[in-house]
This record gives C-alpha cells, sequence and structure tokens, in this order.
C-alpha cells in the first residue's frame, strides 16, 4: 500500500514536531505500507528526517498565505494523491480538501469546542477564528473515514458538539522527546531553602485567557507572605489580552520583579534545560487536547501541581496535586501541600515519571499507522462489496 500525508496545514509547532516524530519513529512496512508520500511546504519537509521510504513532495503554494493553501487542499490534492496510487490519505491537520477516499484526519484543537472557553474571548476577531475552526474541523470530521484524538476527553467533547457520531475513532496520544527524560531527584524538606537559595516553580505555556498564570501568581505570593522561599518562572509567548492582565497582577504583587521571572518565548530545543533547573512544576491550563507540557513535565521528574480541569486527570492520573485554576487559594493550597512534605513530593514525581513511560513516539507511530491500514482495508472491502451487488448475473455487468 501508498500512504499520502497532507500536511499543508503544519507550518511550525506542535503539529510539525508530531509528524517529525512519529516518521521517525515508523515502521511502515509493518503495516503493509510501501512508501509514505508527505505534501507541505519546504519549512515542513526540511524538518522530516530522510527515510528510505519516504518521498517528499514540496508544493509551491504550500509556501504561501492561507488562501493558497486552501486552493491547494480543494484543487490539487486529490488529484495527486490518485495519481501517487495511495489507498489512504492522512490529513493531521484537521481539515480535509477535495474528494480523495479513504481519507483520516485529527482532531489537535479543543478550544472551538469548549464555549465556556470561547466565551473569554468575548466579541471579537479571535473569537470568530475559532467558531470558522469549528465548522471547518466539524465539517472535516464527519467527512472523514476516521478521526484520531489524542485523549478521551477530546473525544468525548467533540462527539457531543457534533450533530453526527463519527463511526471510527481512535484514540492515540502523543509521545514525548527522550530529552525530556531525567529520574526523578531527592526531594529536599522547604527548611533547606532560602531567599539566596529559593525554591523554583515553574510554569511552562503561552500566556492566554484560559492558562491563568495571573492566579498562579497570586498563589505564590500568598505563599511568600506566608513565609515560603519560592519564586516563579513563568515561561512562553503571549496573548496581548492575557499578557496586559498578568503584567497588572505582577505590578501589584511583585513591583520589584522578586517573585515572578517572565522569560517569554524559549526555544522548544532548550527547554528541557529549563525544567532540570526546577524545583516543581504548576499547570494551569482549563482548556486542552493533549497537555504536551504536562508530559514534560512528567518526564522531567518533577512534582506536579495541576489544573483538575479537561484531559488532566487522564493524563496525570493519581500522580500530582489538583486545583481548580480560576481560584488562587486553591493553587495556593495545593502548591503549599506539595512543599510542605518532601515525601509526598517525592513520591508524586516518581510516580508521574513512571506513568510518562507510556507516552512514547514509538507507540504513537504504530497505532496510527495501525489505524490508518485498518482503515484503507475498510473502505477496500466497502468498494468491492458496492461493486459486487452492482453485478447483475443476466447481463454480467
Amino acid at each position: 500500500m501508498r500512504l499520502g500525508i497532507d500536511a499543508a496545514n503544519l507550518r511550525a509547532g506542535g503539529g510539525v514536531t508530531h509528524l517529525a516524530e512519529i516518521l521517525r519513529a515508523a515502521q511502515p512496512q509493518a503495516h503493509g505500507f510501501a512508501q509514505v508520500i508527505v505534501w507541505a511546504g519546504r519549512e515542513t519537509l526540511a524538518q522530516l528526517d530522510e527515510q528510505s521510504w519516504l518521498l517528499k513532495a514540496p508544493q509551491a503554494l504550500l509556501n504561501k498565505a492561507l488562501p493558497y493553501r486552501v486552493f491547494w487542499q480543494r484543487f490539487r490534492l486529490a488529484a495527486l494523491a490518485r495519481a501517487a496510487g495511495c489507498d489512504v490519505l492522512f490529513a493531521p491537520g484537521g481539515s480535509i480538501g477535495g474528494d480523495f477516499r479513504p481519507v483520516v484526519t485529527m482532531s489537535r484543537n479543543l478550544l472551538p469546542f469548549e464555549w465556556p472557553e470561547l466565551r473569554r474571548y468575548g466579541v471579537s476577531w479571535l473569537t470568530l477564528k475559532w467558531l470558522l475552526l469549528r465548522a471547518v474541523q466539524a465539517r472535516a470530521f464527519q467527512r472523514a473515514d476516521g478521526v484520531i484524538f489524542l485523549t478521551r476527553h477530546a473525544r468525548n467533547v467533540v462527539m457531543q458538539a457534533l450533530p453526527v457520531a463519527i463511526e471510527r475513532t481512535a484514540i492515540i496520544p502523543h509521545g514525548i522527546a527522550g530529552r525530556f527524560l531525567r529520574r526523578p531527584r531527592a526531594q529536599a524538606p522547604m527548611e533547606q531553602y532560602s531567599g539566596t537559595r529559593p525554591f523554583r516553580i515553574l510554569y511552562v505555556s503561552i500566556v492566554d485567557l484560559y492558562k491563568h498564570q495571573w492566579h498562579v501568581v497570586e498563589a505564590v505570593d500568598m505563599l511568600r507572605a506566608a513565609g515560603m522561599p519560592v519564586v516563579l518562572e513563568l515561561i512562553g509567548g503571549a496573548y496581548s489580552r492575557a499578557l496586559k492582565r498578568l503584567n497588572k497582577v505582577r505590578a501589584r504583587v511583585d513591583p520589584h520583579g522578586q517573585l515572578v521571572q517572565y522569560a517569554g518565548r524559549v526555544p522548544y530545543r532548550e527547554l528541557h534545560a529549563r525544567y532540570g533547573a526546577a524545583d516543581l512544576c504548576v499547570f494551569a491550563s482549563s482548556c486542552e487536547n493533549m497537555p504536551n507540557i504536562l508530559l514534560e513535565a512528567m518526564a522531567s521528574g518533577l512534582p506536579i501541581a495541576c489544573s483538575n480541569r479537561g484531559p488532566m486527570p487522564e493524563v496525570l492520573g493519581d500522580a500530582g496535586v489538583y486545583f481548580d485554576p480560576e481560584d488562587a487559594r486553591d493553587i495556593a493550597r495545593a502548591l503549599r501541600e506539595l512543599l510542605d512534605s518532601a515525601e509526598l513530593r517525592a513520591r508524586l514525581a516518581q510516580a508521574a515519571f513512571q506513568r510518562v513511560q507510556i507516552y512514547s513516539w514509538s507507540r504513537c507511530a504504530d497505532e496510527t499507522l495501525s489505524f490508518l491500514a485498518a482503515t484503507a482495508a475498510v473502505r477496500g472491502r466497502d468498494v468491492a462489496a458496492r461493486r459486487s451487488a452492482a453485478f447483475s448475473p443476466e447481463t454480467g455487468r
């Protein structure tokens, strides 16, 4: 068989990382695929490792703006897939163009399907963008021959939002890069920390309305007011409205910059070192599809205080202390619970590290290719059945 991959919408970030990692770990021949063809722009293709079975097919229109990419998907992709003899098309970007079948897509962004989270943005162009994305993805999910979800939570949310059930689905979570893996270290009691050697709390995530960094700042300020020598490091880019809210709280509780350090965006290749320098990770998001940052913290051997919303409990299990991400006092309570007990920190860090071992890219690649091969087989049987039903014994046609 031949597998085609439409990477038109994958240009940076987690989507490209996912594609690069599963192709790096993939053994397509084990699933009956002799060749994998990827259509993408030059920057995306440059991030894919060379493989004997991989054909990189650069497309000039995919180096251009969104309207050109939409045109390519709608009017060029199906013909290319047929000409290449593809048995199944994988569109991991979440949208589908053209009429090629069978096609499998992915649910990558849950925000458009969670109304409470969307309402945070009010009447804005960003809200319109999310609503348009919701319409595009809902249509794609209903047209697809199979849909891959990253968590059970994501599948439940999307399935409840669609008027028609999706027949073929799979839950295939992402993996974690090996460079993040770091065995948990010994945990020291708080008496060993001081103003000159503070306990370092790390929160990695874009500053956005559903990430609640300002509540985390207020919680850490409560701990400092209670005499605990803690500092908070925030890492991630920012949405302007959310950054203004964060800066307003920082100016009020930490005017001299002694409590909170905001590093802004840090290159992905450097993140593992930031986790390695931290003592604890906090994750306060209220909307996630697959919380990759949570996986990174688990792999880094850190004790974790975590939001009780979305798929976070599904991923972290009983290996963390949970809180309401919109309640600064509850965040402070969870952090205090960890800070007060070195034994609890050590036990939960070890449990999280053991739990994250199941999130491997080799497993992700194997399950993805298995689902794609099964979808191609089902489609092939359906076509054969229709041809058989259409055959007339009287006419021989």
